[in-house]
């Protein structure tokens, strides 16, 4: 276990509650100075770590917050990309151009302009390292969950390229891969804003699905665990799984044939109870 040390600054964004509060805590606690941020005004309750406010679809408020933090400890040594919000289950097509973009804005674009804004003081340094909460959804996609998976590929992608450029001046950047985790995330997910009655039925099955799913879900301070993994291993991997049910889903999208993987997905989800359009009975979706 890490020890009580002095092991530099983290910035956390969306540390307000859930994995983002969970992981502040657990770098806190093990040696860690932690600025966490949240878009709404600094929380002032005891915690172990400061809060700042933080929106990271505006340049001017990153910047504000990077520059900030710099002034008061003079170093990032870790910055974990945090932040976002998800979509409740639905049709791609239920979710407009706006929406979608604004998905984007939060869970991709935020990240990148919290990267871009603390990079140079991280070469600077000649040190860092970047930890990316992603998702399972970055390399196993759901239905009915199109763009947030969508926005974690992108995060994958990012975060991989990101790794090969940075190295040279001793930074390093990783992805966690949690699965479902107990989190307000989960339970304030923003409704599509173009709903059609032809995903009506679809998105009740499979959002009772993930409803109950989410009974068992994992503990914030599983993801947190390794968030604190990642960023003190002497030789950090690109992606940690986080949860028992993260590493399986794993193991299946690695190893199991991609046929059978798609069965049960859509088998899990329960995707073959939704009527067939044409008949009105349940068929099996293939």
């Amino acid at each position: 276990m890490v020890g009580k040390t002095n092991l530099g600054v983290a910035l956390v964004t969306g540390a307000s509650s859930g994995i983002g509060q969970a992981a502040a805590e657990r770098l806190a606690d093990a040696g860690y100075t932690v600025f966490g941020t949240s878009r709404r005004a600094a929380y002032t309750g005891q915690r172990s770590f400061e809060m700042l406010t933080l929106d990271v679809t505006s340049d001017e408020s990153v910047a504000a917050v990077v520059n900030e933090v710099i002034r008061r400890a003079g170093r990032i040594d870790l910055l974990v990309n945090n932040a976002g919000f998800g979509v409740a289950p639905a049709g791609a097509e239920e979710s407009s151009i706006e929406q979608a973009r604004s998905i984007f804005d939060t869970n991709f674009f935020g990240v990148v302009r919290m990267t871009r804004a603390v990079v140079p003081y991280m070469r600077h340094q000649g040190s860092g390292r970047i930890v990316n909460i992603g998702s399972v959804l970055g390399f196993l996609p759901m239905p009915y969950g199109a763009l947030y998976a969508a926005t974690k590929h992108a995060i994958e992608g990012y975060s991989e390229s990101l790794d090969h450029e940075l190295r040279t001046w001793g930074i390093r950047v990783s992805v966690i891969e949690p699965a479902y985790t107990k989190t307000p995330f989960d339970a304030n997910f923003l409704e599509p804003d173009a709903k059609l009655d032809a995903y009506r039925e679809a998105r009740a099955v499979v959002s009772n699905r993930v409803n109950e799913v989410m009974a068992t879900a994992a503990e914030p301070r599983v993801v947190a665990d390794v968030v604190l993994k990642a960023a003190v291993a002497a030789r950090p991997r690109l992606r940690y799984t986080a949860g028992a049910l993260a590493g399986r889903l794993q193991l299946l999208r690695r190893f199991m044939p991609a046929g059978l993987v798609d069965a049960a997905l859509r088998k899990d989800l329960r995707l073959g109870m939704i009527p067939s359009p044409r008949s009105g009975k349940p068929v099996l979706q293939k």
